[in-house]
């Protein structure tokens, strides 16, 4: 996958079945919430709106998302925003998605004037932690075993860049 072949956008509504498939196939234990998979069956859109969403397409095809909200609901936590998510279709990984989904949440952070992005991130993916540190996330804390997905207990740890 070329870089002039792919592109990032807003997402639309017309998205909807795309980013379904994506997020239905991209998680396992390691990396998400089992229980909360198994109630999104209808809309990719019913958590959070296109609005919420950047997408990368290689070829006119949607291959990836990530998901750039506002972390808090109020005026003291203006300017930091939150990745709620981030995924890339099976076949697309390790072709530089990921990385170019980071950087529009980046460019996208800076022109809505925020200060910081934060994410959470199960301290089994490391994968996605060593992306994370590549593009200048640091780790801000560790919940050890925050979460017990399938009978195993999986640390949350909290990574942020400073914008």
């Amino acid at each position: 996958m070329t870089a002039t072949r792919l592109t990032i956008r807003r997402a639309v509504e017309t998205d909807d079945a795309v980013l379904l498939r994506i997020d239905q196939t991209s998680w396992d234990a390691s990396t998400g919430f089992p229980s909360y998979q198994e109630h999104i069956r209808d809309s990719f859109f019913a958590r959070s709106g296109p609005e919420a969403h950047l997408v990368a397409e290689h070829d006119g095809q949607v291959v990836g998302y990530l998901r750039l909200q506002d972390k808090y609901t109020f005026p003291e936590g203006a300017g930091v925003l939150t990745i709620n998510g981030l995924a890339v279709a099976q076949e697309a990984r390790g072709q530089g998605v990921a990385a170019a989904l980071l950087e529009a949440a980046e460019a996208e952070g800076k022109r809505r004037g925020a200060r910081k992005i934060s994410l959470h991130v199960h301290g089994t993916n490391t994968v996605a932690r060593r992306l994370y540190e590549r593009h200048g996330y640091i780790i801000e804390g560790t919940h050890p075993n925050e979460f017990l997905i399938e009978g195993t207990y999986i640390d949350a740890v909290d990574m942020a860049k400073m914008l």
